[in-house]
């Protein structure tokens, strides 16, 4: 029997022990570019235990809710940043030690970070094909272990 998860809000509170929100809430941390533009800085730890930090795109198919949840991943050796291109919302699955789920919906705009050794599904654009800027870590070695769910998830609005 399939399991619904119900999708929350992304509120840096209910993401915290899975990693970080990025936006621009509140006022930008300083003005920038003769006062044109905020920095909101440092929003996120880039956390690799060896290799190199590295910026690469990744574009996904359009999935659909109800979603079904039968393959989450985690990168032991590094956090790993999902900054969309576009103003759409998108979907976030993240799991604990114990592979127990939750999905969070961003707000236009957000990303998020996950720290290192997260579970968490894959991308997961609701609005059309999703284009991401992705960074993390390059490097040598494994850095990716995948769960399959013997019996899937359903996560629904």
């Amino acid at each position: 029997m399939t399991a619904d998860i119900r999708i929350s809000p992304l509120t840096a509170a209910a993401f915290a022990p899975f990693g970080d929100v990025l936006n621009c809430d509140g006022d930008p941390d300083k003005m920038i570019n003769a006062g044109l533009c905020g920095r909101f800085h440092d929003r996120a730890q880039v956390d690799v235990a060896d290799g190199r930090v590295g910026i690469s795109l990744f574009r996904s198919e359009l999935r659909e809710l109800p979603y079904q949840l039968d393959l989450i991943e985690r990168h032991p050796e590094g956090s790993q940043a999902f900054i969309p291109m576009s103003m759409d919302a998108f979907l976030v699955v993240v799991a604990d030690d114990d592979l127990h789920p939750q999905a969070f919906i961003t707000a236009p705009g957000e990303g998020i970070n996950f720290h290192r050794n997260v579970w968490h599904g894959v991308l997961t654009p609701l609005s059309g094909p999703g284009l991401f800027a992705v960074i993390d870590r390059i490097g040598e070695g494994p850095n990716l272990e995948e769960h399959l769910f013997a019996t899937p998830y359903r996560v629904v609005v």
